[in-house]
């Protein structure tokens, strides 16, 4: 195991704020052995509390700095929950990841406030991450080809990752939805739902009517949401004519989906 000075020198060279127990068992006993568990936790809760580093919640912690210091914790977590939702993508899903729904098109209006609620899309992991009152939700995304014999089930990420853009918030890369997607996204009523963002839906048509690509709208109503679609185009029909008829157009083409859709409400 390392001198405790030498620990934190290790640890004030971190580009990354937020750190996982294990990493910080890797820099304390680089061989991780088992048998010096005790040890190790105990260099940590001498770490904590000499302010090297700080306990977000159980095996996470934060580099703090001196604001910190005279902050509480609710702040603590708002300040760096951006690096946290990025430290978890990066261990998770690495770079194979999409901020998705309502928070992707909130992002596009510039509206970088913590969610209560961030969708990760990704490939192959199911998981929720709890932070307090904050949910981190890891999603996969897939469909059911009801037209084949087999009804195959076919994994759309790679798919929906075409129609991805990444933004910068606070010095952090992201990967989110298309504006097209984002607005499609937002249309979902899902399980912990009880509304539809109709203000947030109404003011990005509004403001984007003029650059949206309808190719995109026809390629994700291929596959999914054609629910969706069907909310936007009585959203849009009051707000712009030609948005309405490109969401009208979506359902008609792809009409089939609605009645699957619809009976899995049931």
């Amino acid at each position: 195991m390392l001198e405790f000075h030498k620990i934190v020198n290790i640890l004030l060279k971190k580009p990354w704020k937020v750190l996982f127990k294990e990493d910080i068992f890797e820099i304390i006993d680089p061989e991780m052995k088992k048998s010096y568990q005790s040890k190790v936790d105990k260099t940590i809760y001498n770490l904590k509390s000499k302010w090297y580093i700080y306990s977000l919640k159980s095996w996470v912690y934060i580099l703090p700095d001196e604001e910190d210091k005279t902050i509480n914790k609710v702040d603590i977590i708002d300040k760096y929950y951006l690096s946290l939702v990025k430290k978890y993508i990066w261990s998770f899903v690495w770079n194979n990841y999409f901020i998705s729904w309502k928070k992707s098109l909130e992002l596009h209006l510039k509206n970088y406030s913590v969610p209560d609620r961030i969708v990760v899309i990704n490939k192959d992991l199911n998981k929720k991450i709890v932070v307090w009152d904050y949910l981190i939700i890891f999603k996969t995304i897939s469909w059911k080809d009801e037209q084949s014999k087999n009804r195959k089930k076919i994994n759309l990420f790679s798919k929906f990752s075409e129609f991805t853009t990444v933004k910068n918030i606070e010095g952090i890369d992201f990967k989110i939805s298309s504006l097209e997607l984002a607005i499609v996204e937002s249309a979902i009523l899902s399980d912990n739902d009880e509304w539809i963002p109709i203000e947030l839906l109404s003011k990005a048509i509004k403001k984007y009517k003029g650059i949206l690509n309808p190719e995109v709208f026809y390629e994700i109503g291929k596959y999914k949401y054609i629910m969706s679609f069907n909310r936007l185009k009585e959203i849009s029909k009051t707000l712009d004519d030609q948005l309405y008829m490109i969401f009208l157009d979506v359902i008609k083409k792809n009409g089939w989906l609605f009645i699957w859709e619809w009976l899995r409400w049931f």
